[in-house]
């Protein structure tokens, strides 16, 4: 459960920074800087801390649909093999 927790950790962390990274002004050659640039850095700080939180709870709840899911295909199955048993009983 714990490197489950890590690699969501990771993932969630990962994912904030390519996002950073791709939304950094550097790549529109610094054309929305604002006339405060502390604002403009603290807007960035705050915004990473929200994006791994929103990618972390994604990838939790992402994880218990999968869970979900297989106990719904289990359940399934063991219908269909009830249903089969029936049938061939006399």
């Amino acid at each position: 459960m714990a490197a489950q927790r890590a690699i969501r950790m990771g993932l969630a962390v990962l994912g904030s920074a390519v996002s950073l990274a791709l939304s950094w002004p550097y790549w529109r050659d610094f054309g929305y800087w604002p006339e405060s640039r502390v604002m403009w850095r603290v807007y960035f700080v705050l915004g990473f801390v929200l994006a791994v939180y929103v990618f972390y709870a994604f990838l939790g709840r992402l994880g218990t649909l999968f869970e979900h899911d297989a106990l719904e295909r289990a359940q399934r199955a063991d219908a269909d093999r009830k249903a089969a048993a029936a049938k061939e009983a006399p």
